[in-house]
């Protein structure tokens, strides 16, 4: 698959749903329909990836790969990080091989997805196991932000964080020990968007005839 540069924002959803029928009222392809996702995050066990904002993951959904990013610059109004990353034939020979070279599974995390393509920026509509959100990927910040209006999202709620970020911020303000993001392990408890730092983004829907 190569090297590209990963320019991405993601908004928490009150709505997921209105949200995927604006995106089909819009002239949205669907990419992928609704998909489970598992996803291994690997690290040293000294953690010399974290420390330096690298990510090395393991995702199996339609299909397994591998993925490496490189820390996100922070001066942009979009997360945007060095992504490489590569088709692999079977994920648990993949973990075996990095598991031998001393990598380890530091977290879990799965979610299910659905992906969308609309004027040449990725749509994804995520359910987390703490709430919904939209993650918009495009090729530069303007084509993302115009996406982003068209679909009556709220620009200034937008997020740059991953996932695991939001989820090391949940643990940390309820005083949480799970080490996976999955969904049993949020059975039974009540996350609010203030837990992660983030507000709703769909506040509006407004799309053209």
């Amino acid at each position: 698959m190569g090297s590209k540069l990963e320019q991405e924002v993601k908004f928490y959803l009150n709505d997921l749903a209105a949200l995927e029928k604006g995106l089909i009222e819009l002239g949205a392809t669907q990419e992928q329909p609704r998909t489970h996702e598992i996803n291994l995050r690997f690290d040293t066990p000294d953690r010399r990836l974290s420390e330096k904002f690298q990510v090395l993951r393991l995702r199996q959904d339609k299909r397994a790969r591998l993925t490496f990013k490189g820390p996100n610059n922070p001066e942009q109004e979009v997360s945007a990080r060095e992504e490489l990353e590569i088709d692999v034939s079977d994920l648990r020979t993949t973990q075996a091989i990095l598991e031998s070279l001393g990598f380890e599974v530091m977290v879990m995390y799965e979610k299910f997805r659905a992906a969308y393509l609309l004027e040449g920026v990725e749509i994804s509509l995520d359910e987390m196991p703490f709430g919904t959100f939209c993650e918009v990927e495009g090729p530069d910040t303007e084509s993302i932000q115009k996406a982003a209006v068209k679909l009556g999202l709220d620009w200034e709620a937008r997020g740059k964080l991953s996932y695991l970020a939001l989820f090391s911020m949940i643990k940390e303000k309820l005083n949480l020990e799970m080490n996976n993001l999955d969904f049993n392990s949020f059975i039974g408890l009540e996350i609010h968007p203030d837990d992660f730092g983030m507000k709703p983004a769909d506040q509006s829907f407004d799309y053209p005839p």
